[in-house]
């Protein structure tokens, strides 16, 4: 096999060479794999993203433009040279300088994968009968070693393809993160960098032009991805989602939650879904001809459509269409859980709970200085079953921290364990408040009934508790001025809440959800008021009897559902 060696020529934005974000883009050039984020896509995949995104030998792939924005050793970029290759030919082989040079840009930050898959791309040609001096002329002109968020590209793309890096941005130089920010408009809150990639090579998509990615799911529905959901939103269309969770698409087994979406240049219509297909060369290539075919496949396939996914910065909804109407039916009828008098909201974090928590009656301070605890094991049976924890209360009933100098108990105790204390980044950042917990504790919380809830759960766990407890922060909770608290755990036990919870939160390894508060606050709520006082009293009833039945009795009244409505709190599989 002839092998030609590639000239290291790398065109990469130009920064004066003083410039901290230059440093920076070459410090993330030699980075580890886990530093830049790099997984690998089986081939398998690749075929089936680029079948979805229309990149097939039936097409004149040389009139076309491929990108691809971060090829690292070339998983999507070697298949789709083959694809060029293959459609070049049947079109009569003309010229490949002049027809094949500009049908692919590929970009790589990092600079030993790019030199061997420069490698890889010149062997790859020059397998196909292309001289060793048109090959190492073509991958010249493909491939780019530079970083595709700051790196000019000339022109627009009919195809964008890949698997964008998964970088968290504490990994990220300062200088550079603050370039990118300054660049990019999605990247919003803790946004993984795989945001302004998509951000970016949707900007570069021609008209009718499809970008194919394989990345984490996170964004459709959490807070950081709402810019880039209202950009999709505003501007493009969501023709493709498969769910490929729990799915061996990559080489290694990785943590992230995998989705496959074909987001297009063109007027929106519905979004074609899929959810965890077999990593089968065979099995994805007719789902794909299913999923790209004009019109839907019979339900046997396994496809669906739906209409109105993308809502402006709003989470998508990628489940069941009766679930989707249901939910946009409440959304229209009702008040949000919090404009119906109730309060969501999460436990304390101290930040060092060895030295702020431990068994009530140990806790040597004033007893103004401390407060019964509630933590998730407590209510494991489904019903408080305190062991006995407490945590220090450092704050006075307003808020503010109390003088230590009027609590000697207290002092001694914090004084103690100054050093655990003190070294956390809340006490570091106030050194003369270096004894306060993360959140403030308000005591009068203790004392009003609530709902306990955890975070993770298969199932609502929703957990009355009579006003005694603080709650720990790894439980949410939910107290109401106007609802009656029994009540409302009646409507949090039935199907609405993993209704709402399962529709806008993302679904973590093993089926279980996130009953984060901003989840929970997606509940819609009758007001109190506007309740029957029957209908009232056998929601209390329901709840007080931990009937589960009975409460989705009460409230397919309560919400006046529809028989099909009461179907969709478990789905129809459409």
């Amino acid at each position: 096999m002839a092998t030609a060696t590639i000239m290291p020529v790398l065109r990469q934005p130009s920064f004066p060479a003083f410039c901290p974000v230059t440093a920076a883009v070459d410090a993330m050039a030699d980075a580890g794999i886990e530093e830049r984020g790099a997984i690998f896509t089986r081939r398998e995949v690749v075929d089936f993203i680029l079948d979805l995104s229309g990149y097939t030998v039936d097409r004149p792939l040389h009139e076309l433009r491929l990108l691809e924005p971060s090829f690292g050793l070339g998983d999507f970029l070697l298949p789709a040279i083959d694809r060029l290759l293959a459609a070049w030919r049947a079109g009569g082989k003309p010229d490949p300088l002049a027809n094949l040079g500009n049908a692919i840009c590929a970009v790589e930050l990092h600079r030993a994968s790019m030199a061997r898959t420069a490698i890889s791309v010149v062997d790859r040609l020059i397998q196909e009968g292309l001289s060793a001096k048109v090959a190492e002329a073509l991958a010249d002109r493909w491939l780019t070693q530079g970083d595709f968020l700051l790196t000019e590209l000339q022109g627009r793309f009919d195809v964008v393809v890949g698997n964008p890096p998964y970088v968290r941005q504490e990994l990220i130089p300062d200088a550079l993160m603050a370039e990118y920010r300054a660049r990019y408009r999605t990247i919003y809150d803790r946004a993984d960098i795989y945001v302004p990639f998509i951000e970016r090579s949707l900007s570069l998509l021609a008209k009718g032009g499809q970008c194919g990615f394989i990345c984490s799911d996170r964004w459709m529905k959490n807070r950081y991805g709402g810019p880039l959901r209202a950009l999709v939103a505003g501007g493009y269309h969501l023709k493709t989602y498969v769910d490929m969770v729990n799915t061996p698409a990559f080489h290694a087994e990785v943590v992230a939650y995998p989705a496959i979406t074909i987001i297009a240049r063109e007027k929106a219509t519905g979004t074609r879904i899929a959810h965890r297909p077999p990593i089968d060369r065979a099995a994805l290539g007719t789902l794909a001809a299913q999923m790209t075919a004009k019109r839907l496949p019979d339900m046997s396939s396994g496809v669906r459509e739906l209409q109105g996914v993308t809502v402006g910065a709003e989470p998508w909804i990628l489940e069941s269409s009766d679930q989707l109407a249901l939910v946009r039916r409440l959304e229209a009828e009702f008040p949000a859980i919090e404009d119906a008098g109730c309060k969501v909201s999460i436990g304390v974090a101290t930040g060092a709970d060895k030295a702020f928590i431990g068994p009530y009656d140990a806790l040597d301070v004033e007893p103004s200085r401390k407060l019964p605890l509630v933590m998730t094991r407590d209510i494991d049976s489904g019903e408080v079953a305190w062991r006995g924890f407490g945590v220090i209360n450092p704050f006075a009933d307003d808020g503010r921290l109390v003088e230590l100098a009027k609590f000697p108990k207290l002092r001694r105790y914090l004084e103690a364990r100054r050093d655990q204390i003190a070294r956390r980044h809340v006490a570091q950042k106030a050194p003369v408040n270096w004894y306060r917990t993360i959140d403030r504790i308000y005591p009068a919380i203790a004392a009003k009934p609530k709902l306990l809830i955890p975070d993770i759960k298969g199932e609502a766990h929703v957990v009355y508790e009579a006003g005694e407890l603080y709650p720990h922060h790894n439980l949410y909770f939910i107290t109401s001025e106007s609802w009656n608290v029994r009540a409302l755990q009646a409507v949090l036990l039935s199907g609405i809440a993993r209704l709402f919870v399962a529709i806008y939160s993302t679904q973590m390894r093993g089926g279980y959800l996130r009953f984060q508060a901003q989840y929970l606050r997606r509940i819609r709520l009758p007001e109190w008021g506007k309740v029957a006082p029957a209908l009232q009293r056998e929601l209390i009833d329901a709840a007080e009897q931990q009937d589960v039945a009975a409460c989705n009795r009460a409230v397919f009244k309560l919400y006046g559902l529809s028989d099909t409505e009461q179907a969709a709190l478990g789905g129809n599989g459409e």
